[in-house]
C-alpha cells in the first residue's frame, strides 16, 4: 500500500466539568501517502494534536479507524512505533543535562546506536553546541533538539507538530531544507504549523480542519485553485473610463487608488480585448491567485463557539489527563530570550 496514514471516521470526545462533553475531533479523515510531505492546518481548538495523539497511540479514540503503514492502530501500535519519529505539543528536557547527553540516553533507551547521536546533531545544526547545557539553549535551539531526537531511530515516519516554533528566518529556512532532504531520502513527514507561507513553499498536500472536522485535503495547488476567482491587477491609463468599459463588459470592477482589480475573467486576454479596441492599452496585468494563508482562514472562519481542547478547558479523558491541542506561547528565537530551566521528559 502506498499510504503510510489512514484515518477515517475518527471522533473523540472529552469530558467536562458538570456532565458536559466537548466534541474535538468529529468524523475526521487523512490519508498520507509515502514519501510526500503533508500539511496538518486547522486554528486553534480544531483537534490537530487530538488527531496525532490517538494515531500515536497516546489517547484513546471513541471511534473510527487509523492505520500506520497498512497496520491497524493502537492494535499495532508496537510494531510500528519503531518506524515513526514524533513531537508532538512542546517537549521538554532536563535543564542541566548538555544536548549531547539528552540524546544519548533517548538512544540508549531505543536501542538506537548511539553513534546516531553526533549525526542528527549535526542534522539539526546542534553539533558545535552538542557539549552545552540545554539550560543555556534559547527556545528555538531546544527545539531543534526536539527534531534530533525524533530523528534518533531513522524513522519512514516523521511527525512534527509546529517544529519550527521558536525558530528565526534561517532556522525555518534549514527546516524547510531539511524537510525536503527528508522527503527526498524517502521520509513521510505529516506536519502541523501556523506559518502557513511555510506549508505552501514545502507541503505537496495539506488536509485543513476546522471544528474537528475536514474542510479540505488534496494536493496544494488544487486547493488553491478551487479557491481562485479569476482576478487580476490592472494598470491602465484612464482608470475610470477602463472601470466603465470592463463593467459594460459584464466583468466586476474593484476600482483601487492606484490601479484596478477585475474579476471574472479566467483569460486575461478578455481584458486586454475590451480595453484595446476601445485604444486603452494596459500597462500592467497580473494575476491575483489566492495563497495558502487567505484559503485558510476562508475555510476556518466559523461562527458560534469554537471547539477546543486546548488547556485551560479542563477537559478530560482519564483522570489527570489535560488534553492540549495546540502549544500556548509561540516560541522565539530572538535575542533577550531567556530560556528557562523546565525538568521533564524529553519526547522521543
Amino acid at each position: 500500500m502506498s499510504a503510510v496514514i489512514e484515518i477515517e471516521g475518527l471522533r473523540k470526545t472529552f469530558h467536562g466539568p458538570y456532565r458536559s462533553r466537548h466534541v474535538a475531533v468529529d468524523g475526521l479523515g487523512l490519508r498520507v501517502e509515502r514519501g510526500e510531505i503533508h500539511g496538518f492546518l486547522g486554528p486553534n481548538g480544531s483537534g490537530k494534536t487530538t488527531t496525532l495523539r490517538a494515531l500515536l497511540g497516546l489517547v484513546r479514540a471513541d471511534s473510527g479507524r487509523m492505520r500506520l503503514f497498512g497496520e491497524e492502530v493502537p492494535r499495532a501500535q508496537a510494531r510500528v512505533a519503531g518506524r515513526v519519529g514524533a513531537i508532538v505539543e512542546t517537549p521538554q528536557f532536563f535543564g542541566n543535562f548538555s544536548g549531547r547527553r539528552t540524546l544519548r540516553l533517548l538512544a540508549v533507551a531505543g536501542g538506537v546506536p548511539t553513534r546516531r547521536v553526533d549525526e542528527v546533531l549535526d542534522r539539526v545544526g546542534l553539533l558545535g553546541r552538542g557539549e552545552d547545557e540545554v539550560r543555556g539553549y534559547s527556545l528555538g535551539m531546544r527545539q531543534r533538539l526536539a527534531v534530533a531526537s525524533a530523528l534518533l531511530k531513522e524513522p519512514e515516519l516523521l511527525v512534527l507538530d509546529e517544529p519550527a516554533n521558536g525558530l528565526d528566518p534561517a532556522g525555518i529556512r534549514e527546516m524547510r531544507d531539511l524537510l525536503r532532504s527528508l522527503a527526498a531520502a524517502g521520509v513521510t513527514v505529516l506536519l502541523s504549523s501556523h506559518i502557513l507561507g511555510e506549508i505552501q513553499l514545502v507541503c505537496d498536500h495539506v488536509t485543513i480542519v476546522s471544528r474537528g472536522r475536514r474542510v479540505a485535503a488534496g494536493p496544494v495547488e488544487e486547493v488553491l485553485a478551487g479557491h481562485d476567482q479569476h482576478e487580476w491587477r490592472v494598470r491602465v491609463p484612464e482608470p475610470d473610463r477602463a472601470a466603465e468599459l470592463l463593467r459594460g463588459a459584464g466583468l466586476p470592477v474593484d476600482e483601487r487608488p492606484d490601479h484596478l482589480v477585475v474579476g471574472g475573467a479566467a483569460d486575461p486576454g478578455e481584458i486586454s480585448r475590451v480595453l484595446g479596441e476601445q485604444g486603452l492599452w494596459v500597462r500592467e496585468l497580473v494575476p491575483l491567485r489566492p495563497d495558502l494563508e487567505s484559503v485558510f482562514l476562508e475555510l476556518t472562519d466559523e461562527p458560534g463557539e469554537r471547539l477546543t481542547d486546548e488547556p485551560g478547558e479542563r477537559l478530560t479523558d482519564e483522570p489527570g489527563d489535560e488534553p492540549t491541542d495546540e502549544p500556548g506561547d509561540r516560541l522565539t528565537d530572538e535575542p533577550g530570550d531567556e530560556p528557562t530551566d523546565d525538568a521533564g521528559e524529553a519526547k522521543a
